[in-house]
């Protein structure tokens, strides 16, 4: 099993990632869609991996009540600053939930019925590489859009 250090260092790499591009793009590119057919913008993309970071490991790992409303999280706009102050905080908080898991425990609350990982038996080790999975995921979408939105 890989360390909590070994883990963070690969989620802070797409995290700080994701803030460089968002950085770069500055307010309007980053809120900016591009001209694909259901394609999120930058910002919409970066407040949904927020979103995953507090339900998976917060909520499901952490055990902490997080009311989490995914479609809009794909609708999120706003300036580029406030975000980044998000992704900050969402760092700091990964960083104590991933030292509070225990990796072979069961989930301290069940996904939500008709996701995929419901009634499999989910270890929160397992939630927290789905976070890293999102995250590695979602950095390369974000690379892309920002390509398309130059």
């Amino acid at each position: 099993m890989i360390s909590d250090e070994e883990y963070l260092y690969f989620a802070d790499r797409a995290l700080d990632g994701m803030a460089d591009i968002l950085a770069a793009l500055g307010d309007d590119r980053a809120n900016r869609r591009p001209d694909l057919p259901g394609a999120n913008s930058a910002y919409a993309i970066v407040n949904h991996c927020l979103g995953v970071l507090e339900y998976w490991a917060g909520h499901l790992v952490a055990g902490r009540t997080v009311h989490r409303d995914r479609e809009a999280e794909f609708k999120a706009s706003g300036p580029v600053n406030g975000l980044l102050d998000r992704m900050a905080r969402a760092k700091r908080q990964l960083r104590a939930d991933v030292a509070a898991a225990d990796p072979a425990a069961p989930l301290r609350h069940e996904p939500r019925p008709g996701h995929y990982f419901a009634g499999q038996g989910l270890t929160q080790g397992g939630a927290l590489l789905h976070v890293y999975e999102e995250l590695a995921q979602h950095h390369g979408q974000l690379e892309i859009t920002r390509d398309l939105v130059r």
